[in-house]
Order: C-alpha cells, then structure tokens, then sequence
C-alpha cells in the first residue's frame, strides 16, 4: 500500500516539478542568476524562515506527546541556529546594509505564504501543520540532491547547493515524511483531506517564492506605510 506522503508527492508532480525547473533555481545552479535576486532572495527568505520557526513552535504545543514536542522545538531551533544563521552569513557576504535592513518589507508573496502557514496552525491538527510545511523540507531537499555536484562560480550559489543537499537535512526532511504518514495512519478521512489541501497549497507557494524573487515582487501601489505599521506591530 502507497504511503500518504508518496500519494501528495504523486498529486503534487507537475508542480513540483515547476519548482524544480524554475529559472530561478536553474540560476542558481548554473551560476547565472543576477546577485540582485538572490539578495532580494535571501531577505524575504529570512523574514519568511522567521515565521516557519514559529509554525513549527506552535506544531510542537499541538503535539501529544512529549517526544513529539521535543522533535518539533528541535526543528523549530534549528530554523534559528543552521538557516538563519545561513541567511545572516549571506547578508554579510551579499553586504546587505544595516539601512536596507531596516527598509525591509514583505512582498506580497511572502507575506501570503507566512498567512496560509498561521491560518492552518490556528485551527489545525499536528498532521494538517506538518502537512503545509512539509513542501518547504522537501522541495529544498530534492533541489540540493538534483543539482548535487553543480560548482557555479558564484560561492554564495555553492554554498545554497550544498546546505539543502546534505545529509542532516536530509534526515530532518526523512523525520518530518515519517511522522506525517503515522499522523496520516491515524487521522480520519476528513483531516487526511485537510492535509492534502494544505500541502499542495504550500507547494503553489514555493513555486510562487521563486517566481517572486525572480521577477523582484513588489506591491501595487509604492505607497507602503500601512506595511511598515504592520511591521512595527508585529515587532512589538
């Protein structure tokens, strides 16, 4: 019997592989993406990574054991410590600037994408939160092994290859497919439907995220200070 998760990734192909085969990605790994983007990238990333850790946080309340719970605030950590860390090594060598940081705003993707995560973390199971961020682990994943040995010239683009690619996040990717198939085991019709929503939703964002980042997203209308509200509420 197929398991849940190869059932998702069998539903969600085609778009999958669009996230695969996204110029963006194919920039990074042939070394020709513009710097511009992947700085562009890299900020919305970290703001969009800022929020995952959070999901997964709320994932490990949601959990009903401890073992579970230790799991979920093990992965919420290393959100903070490895790709955050990641994210912060990039800014120095991108030399984004302390001003460009503090004018940072969302785009509409990353903004949508962090929205959809919250809402199924407000009303939904442990399964239906591993569910919508499961397409993050996994398309990341499958990325760092299908352009494995790939050397673009730009080091900044090496390093991305190379940190989705490895073993330890591998085995975190492995973790999370293995825990959604046993909540899946045990969930009922309804909610099993909930978590396929959810995934495939998420895999529509992280297409969204590249397509964002490749055409350097920007709100419709320039004035932004209701964002920049927001932001400061958010700080808070």
């Amino acid at each position: 019997m197929i398991s849940f998760t190869k059932e998702l990734r069998k539903k969600a192909d085609s778009i999958w592989e669009a996230n695969l085969e996204h110029p963006f990605v194919k920039g990074i790994a042939n070394g020709d993406l513009p710097l511009e983007n992947f700085k562009y990238y890299v900020l919305q990333d970290s703001y969009y990574l800022s929020h995952f850790a959070r999901i997964q946080a709320i994932g490990a309340a949601r959990a009903e054991d401890l073992y579970t719970t230790s799991r979920m605030a093990a992965h919420a950590q290393g959100t903070n410590e490895a790709e955050l860390a990641l994210h912060e090594k990039f800014i120095k060598q991108l030399y984004i600037t302390e001003e460009e940081l503090a004018a940072f705003e969302p785009a509409p993707t990353a903004y949508n994408y962090t929205s959809h995560l919250y809402r199924v973390s407000d009303t939904g199971s442990l399964g239906e939160i591993i569910a919508a961020i499961l397409p993050c682990y996994w398309i990341y994943h499958e990325i760092g092994e299908r352009f494995e040995g790939k050397t673009p010239a730009e080091p900044v683009y090496q390093e991305w290859i190379a940190a989705y690619g490895g073993e330890w996040f591998g085995q975190l990717v492995q973790e999370q497919i293995n825990r959604l198939d046993d909540l899946a085991a045990k969930a009922s019709d309804a909610e099993r439907k909930k978590m396929t929503q959810h995934f495939l939703l998420s895999c529509q964002y992280e297409y969204l995220f590249w397509e964002m980042a490749y055409t350097l997203e920007k709100w419709p209308i320039s004035d932004t200070r209701l964002l920049s509200s927001k932001r400061r509420t958010e700080n808070v």
